[in-house]
């Protein structure tokens, strides 16, 4: 068995990428080897976020290691908020980035928004980027009570619901996680 620390303890995210890479791999968190550290998130992209995350740990812990970063971007606002999505409203609370967000946009017309993620995985001194993304658009208000972050506002093209009213299983057979972990398992088990 493939084993494999993910640089993160956010149990969500966990158990998404857990059930995309199947059994034949192990992933730890970041409370399995006992790293208490901030790690530094202090990159423009999410390529350079997920690099120095999984760098960080790579350097300090040894561990064969994976680290993503993932946002919204929203195309009325300038592919806004980015690598700020999880504290767009200068916090973590996502209830007020939900708010902020709905805000910004008003009534524009134009609700075009993507979410994307890229996974940077380091392995025997190598680094590997895979990235996924996921087209939808803006609802103009909250819909549902399923999963985090700002899926209650996301509504993937082809659907008429938020990511947020979809079962787990139906949200991580088309979510940006899904398709860069995705790409990421087939690498790893090609190599």
């Amino acid at each position: 068995m493939i084993q494999l620390v993910f640089a993160t303890n956010n149990a969500h995210k966990l158990e998404e990428v857990q059930a995309i890479v199947g059994q034949g791999f192990r992933i730890l968190t970041l409370a399995d080897i006992g790293c208490t550290d901030d790690i530094p998130e202090t990159g423009d992209t999410f390529e350079a976020n997920a690099s120095q995350k999984s760098t960080y740990l790579y350097t300090k812990y040894g561990y064969d290691c994976f680290a993503d970063d993932s946002g919204l971007e929203v195309e009325a606002l300038g592919n806004e908020p980015g690598v700020y999505s999880a504290r767009y409203a200068g916090t973590r609370d996502m209830e007020k980035n939900i708010d902020l967000l709905l805000q910004r946009l008003g009534d524009h017309q134009n609700r075009k928004a993507r979410f994307r993620t890229v996974i940077s995985l380091q392995i025997a001194g190598n680094e590997y980027f895979f990235e996924g993304a996921v087209e939808g658009k803006i609802g103009h208000s909250r819909q549902g009570i399923g999963g985090f972050g700002y899926d209650p506002l996301f509504i993937p093209n082809g659907y008429d619901r938020t990511f947020a009213q979809m079962t787990a299983d139906e949200k991580n057979a088309i979510s940006h996680r899904s398709v860069a972990v995705a790409k990421l398992a087939e690498f790893l088990k090609a190599n």
